[in-house]
């Protein structure tokens, strides 16, 4: 069987970096503009510098699936760098995503925060889950991706997440349209190179865009876990 590939997902957000992480680390903002999550709760610490365990859930088709898990951040390291380490899990039956672990990375730089994630997980539901997975691991790097240049608007030119999420439903309502008419009126081939083009034709800059996101690591320590991680506990 092929190696899972772990996602990766970076982008730059020209804004403060104190800005940048409390939008990605307080729970109420977080779930704004993360797609993959619906709700997110901390859970009581036991003290300040104790590990943060949460709660998270997503509703798919009127359904909700939950997890649980832990996260460790580090605010301040020498080159000014910040970072986040997580683990998570879900027994939820509905749930492919069983356990898995990941990272944030905020690195300052003269263009603005290189805001970067790198994550991986065990999918569930035996052999089925690992057919599953293949189509939802692409869903999952794209709906990061889109997240990521979501909060980059919301950070940017003050786009909150809901208006961007009505502006990205109506980009892909046009896109729709525009085939659909094609192919009801035109010949195929006008027809063919009408929805090509639909499909092809960048967003509107203030319309959130996956494509806009990096989606390999540019370098070895892009891709390295910080050293938190490994302390971690499973939740």
């Amino acid at each position: 069987m092929a190696r899972r590939r772990a996602l990766y997902v970076e982008t730059v957000i020209r804004a403060d970096l104190d800005e940048v992480w409390r939008l990605t680390q307080e729970p109420r903002p977080h779930q704004r503009w993360d797609v993959r999550f619906s709700t997110i709760d901390y859970l009581p610490k036991a003290s300040e510098d104790a590990e943060q365990h949460f709660r998270y859930a997503v509703r798919v088709l009127g359904l909700e699936v939950g997890g649980v898990g832990v996260s460790v951040g580090e605010r301040v390291k020498p080159d000014g760098s910040r970072t986040s380490a997580l683990r998570f899990s879900s027994a939820h039956p509905l749930s492919l995503i069983r356990s898995g672990a990941g990272y944030w990375r905020y690195v300052p730089t003269g263009d603005g925060v290189r805001f970067l994630t790198g994550y991986d997980y065990r999918p569930g539901w035996g052999r089925l889950g690992a057919l599953a997975d293949r189509p939802f691991r692409r869903l999952m790097g794209w709906g990061t991706a889109w997240s990521f240049d979501r909060l980059r608007l919301w950070l940017e030119h003050g786009v909150p997440p809901e208006k961007s999420l009505r502006r990205a439903l109506a980009d892909a309502g046009t896109r729709l349209a525009v085939c659909a008419t094609a192919w009801a009126a035109a010949p195929k081939p006008v027809a063919a190179a009408l929805t090509l083009g639909a499909l092809l034709a960048p967003p509107l800059p203030s319309t959130p865009a996956a494509r806009r996101c990096r989606r390999t690591p540019p370098d070895r320590r892009s891709s390295t876990a910080p050293s938190t991680l490994s302390t971690l506990e499973r939740p």
